[in-house]
């Protein structure tokens, strides 16, 4: 697996790249964000590494531009008080995010992790589609489509909010999405609650009539809503019920 490590500070750089390749990665170095976009661009990795202060560009605007031309996987290196900053690297499209000083193992294991999703993402295409409310969940292309708006969310996002949907009016234990986000290593609670967080805003989860993402302290998370079963013989939706669309 090919791996772009962004890092202006070089002797973070040269360890980060050392421990990586130990691991058997295939590491593609860039210390500046105008370098990663080249190399990203030519040597297309399987996923990106970037730390948040980047010269020229910061590394806000380097995902921006990955996310305009791929679906490649992203981490996102933080500092300690990059509270609002990793908040809005989930909003362009961060896959996850590690906070500096970090153990490398944890490293190696959220990279892993994120490739693991990365590639069951064709199996999760062939899920079926679900209808809750007015939205319309479908697998194939991470969409959630209300009315004639339709939502792109990120692979990570959309793996929550179609775990909780299929759920629908039962509590999903927070180790089970932690099992979706960063596999059987275990997770970080505040990423997931970012991710909630962002599902909630872009879906415009309000608790109206399409429903909501409720938070059970000490166990997981509910979406409670009316969700409604596709069906071609006239049957009447039931509460509560999740079916595929053909």
């Amino acid at each position: 697996m090919k791996v772009l490590v962004v890092e202006d500070d070089r002797d973070q750089l040269d360890v980060t790249a050392h421990m990586l390749r130990r691991d058997h990665f295939v590491v593609i170095e860039a210390c500046d964000s105008a370098q990663a976009l080249r190399r990203f661009r030519t040597a297309r990795p399987d996923l990106v590494v970037v730390n948040l202060g980047l010269p020229p560009l910061s590394g806000l605007e380097l995902l921006r531009q990955i996310r305009a031309e791929a679906e490649t996987p992203v981490l996102v290196v933080t500092g300690p008080n990059d509270g609002q900053e990793t908040f809005r690297c989930f909003e362009l499209g961060a896959d996850d995010f590690i906070t500096k000083p970090y153990v490398f193992r944890e490293l190696t294991l959220r990279i892993r992790a994120i490739l693991r999703r990365a590639s069951s993402g064709s199996r999760e295409g062939t899920e079926p589609r679900l209808s809750v409310a007015d939205l319309h969940l479908d697998p194939e292309t991470h969409e959630v489509q209300r009315g004639s708006v339709v939502v792109r969310l990120t692979p990570t996002e959309f793996r929550i909010f179609y775990t909780l949907v299929k759920n629908a009016e039962h509590v999903v234990p927070a180790n089970r999405l932690f099992a979706y986000v960063w596999g059987t290593e275990g997770g970080a609670a505040n990423s997931l609650r970012s991710h909630i967080c962002h599902l909630r805003k872009k879906l415009g989860l309000d608790g109206s009539a399409r429903g909501s993402i409720a938070s059970v302290p000490g166990v997981g998370y509910v979406f409670r809503g009316s969700v409604s079963r596709a069906t071609g013989s006239g049957e009447e939706p039931l509460p509560g019920q999740v079916a595929a669309q053909p």
